[in-house]
């Protein structure tokens, strides 16, 4: 009978024990699980996510060189703009001077120059280089 006490004792003491360790470590527990979102992906293995984390900085450096490719086609359209307001500037006071019967080889230059320049800024907009 004292072996039946003794291991009642035990068998008390043991289940209070787990009771507790379990009050004490049970909520540490579940609040590992609790956010689904942090767990991680079995279905991926490492390399998986490794490759798309590469993809993700490639796409970001991609687009931040074509934001500094625009920045840089913004900058070339506005100087060839200002260049073709001073050459047609030019042209209007090379015609200013002519008359009906002459026409200077300079404004036939002129003309030319500023048809090419707006082709490009014409090309530049549409956004080939």
């Amino acid at each position: 009978m004292n072996w039946f006490v003794v291991t009642r004792k035990a068998f008390k003491f043991n289940v209070a024990g787990a009771l507790l360790l379990f009050a004490l470590l049970g909520p540490c527990a579940l609040a590992q699980v609790a956010d689904p979102t942090q767990t991680p992906n079995i279905t991926t293995t490492g390399r998986q996510r490794q490759r798309e984390t590469e993809d993700q900085w490639t796409l970001d450096q991609k687009r931040e060189m074509v934001k500094k490719q625009n920045l840089q086609r913004q900058q070339d359209i506005k100087k060839d703009t200002d260049q073709l307001l001073d050459l047609a500037t030019e042209l209007k006071q090379y015609v200013d001077k002519t008359n009906e019967n002459i026409i200077s080889l300079d404004v036939i230059k002129k003309a030319e120059q500023i048809e090419k320049l707006a082709k490009s800024v014409k090309e530049k907009m549409k956004g080939s280089n």
